[in-house]
């Protein structure tokens, strides 16, 4: 039990499960899910008590209960008591403040990292502002390696997404070459199918390694089928660079995405056994989103935020190349309007980057939010702020597939000028090399198309009208 007087009102929260929900900043994926605070004063009681409680806490209570639930056993058996033991006498609280002092560096941080729980850092993450996320984001520094070296500082990667409502080759490959005349793709040339057809997954897996191969891209690319489909692949001898699966912060949400930890652990290890990396082997690509595990009626009764979190933990267990939170698709049933988007997005790159995750933001909405452009152009700046890894890079903003709104090709020119940030070193050298860009790392709109795409435009624009 945990009980705090606020405004001569005391209040009584039965669980450190009630106490993490009810300190959750408001979003409608909780109300949804009757587990948020009654009012914005037991909020902030519920903050302020969740402040006094100590971080070792939550290595003796949890919130979803170690016999029923792998997610939690992973999450206990795994942490490393060495690296928790320089913070292990503080209290949510106190953490955040030395999160926010000057002794938490870059160096420390990372030190401390293994030691911290996906719930602990859920928890001081509801008692944080903006800038506070921000500025805390800003000091964690995750790098990955696969073709590119993705995650070092001053450096902004995006993901290349064309999708296609069809899965069609043609309009895929025109969707890919525009991204790359503007600089996107050195995190990832990444499809989300139209179908989880193998034979569909087989025939893009090939037509991005081509397009790879071809012009020599330092980067690496991902068919988002599901992770049964990519090991049938990788059986019959696909071009596989990374492997992509959706995952929650509960064993029953990860179930009903047809998927264990032992199952992921095969992936992997597929993965790997392939060596197609050039200057490194980290071959996992995880998204998340708060609401999925609610969505699934699979919540545990824990908050949204919370459950996101845990996802973390399942994706540190692989190393993976890539961490995207996809903040705004599943709706406005979770995230309602720009601002929950906002902050959740802010919270989401908190927890993961804290935890060691190189995190990504599909900063995104769709058509039925109470959301428009100017709230993604916050989310997108003040992400770029905190240090993001990667964004997407979507043509025009709008995904024909997915039928929701993102961010486009644009906006990584945008915010690589705004904040002098360059894509990964070795994408960098490839696109001067291709006077794609200039020394300068700006688009190099004096050149013209590249000669090296020339053909490519001549012979989609004669295959476009047959």
């Amino acid at each position: 039990m945990y009980k705090i007087q606020v405004a001569h009102i005391t209040y009584h929260f039965k669980s450190l499960r009630e106490l993490m929900a009810k300190a959750s900043p408001p979003r409608s994926g909780d109300y949804l899910a009757g587990v948020a605070a009654d009012s914005h004063l037991e909020r902030v009681a519920a903050q302020w008590a969740l402040a006094d409680v100590p971080l070792k806490r939550f290595l003796t209570e949890a919130l979803v209960a170690y016999e029923q639930d792998e997610v939690t056993r992973l999450i206990m058996d795994s942490h490393d008591s060495i690296a928790f033991m320089p913070i292990s006498h503080l209290t949510v609280g106190d953490f955040r403040n030395w999160l926010l002092s000057e002794y938490a560096t870059t160096e420390t941080l990372s030190a401390i990292s293994p030691g911290l729980t996906p719930e602990m850092v859920a928890a001081v993450s509801k008692i944080m502002r903006i800038q506070d996320l921000i500025l805390v984001a800003k000091k964690c520094r995750v790098i990955t390696r696969f073709r590119g070296t993705i995650g070092l500082e001053n450096r902004l990667s995006t993901r290349l997404q064309p999708n296609h409502p069809t899965d069609n080759a043609i309009g895929i490959a025109a969707s890919t070459l525009d991204g790359l005349l503007y600089g996107c793709g050195d995190a990832v040339i990444g499809i989300n199918p139209a179908s989880d057809n193998l034979d569909a997954t087989l025939s893009l897996l090939h037509l991005l390694s081509d397009v790879i191969e071809r012009y020599t891209i330092p980067t690496q690319s991902c068919v988002l089928a599901h992770v049964t489909t990519t090991l049938k692949a990788i059986e019959k001898k696909a071009p596989v660079d990374l492997v992509f699966q959706s995952i929650a912060g509960t064993q029953k949400a990860n179930e009903s995405f047809g998927i264990n930890l032992d199952l992921l652990h095969e992936a992997h290890i597929a993965a790997q056994s392939l060596n197609r990396g050039t200057v490194g082997n980290n071959c996992m690509y995880f998204e998340t989103g708060q609401g999925s595990a609610l969505s699934a009626n699979a919540n545990e009764g824990l908050d949204q935020q919370t459950c996101e979190t845990r996802a973390y933990a399942v994706a540190r267990k692989f190393n993976p190349l890539l961490v995207n939170t996809v903040v705004g698709f599943i709706g406005p049933e979770y995230l309602y309007d720009g601002k929950q988007i906002i902050r959740a997005g802010l919270e989401d790159h908190f927890c993961g980057k804290l935890l060691g995750l190189p995190m990504g933001c599909d900063i995104c909405y769709t058509n039925h939010a109470e959301a428009d452009q100017d709230d993604m152009d916050m989310l997108l700046t003040q992400f770029a702020v905190a240090g993001g890894t990667f964004i997407m890079g979507v043509p025009g903003s709008d995904d024909v597939m997915l039928n929701y709104q993102s961010t486009s090709f644009h906006d990584a020119l945008y915010l690589r000028q705004l904040l002098n940030l360059k894509p990964s070193p070795e994408f960098a050298i490839w696109l001067e090399n291709q006077q794609i860009f200039n020394s300068n790392n700006q688009l190099n709109h004096q050149k013209g198309i590249p000669a090296l795409f020339k053909p490519a435009i001549e012979t989609l624009g004669q295959l476009s009208h047959e």
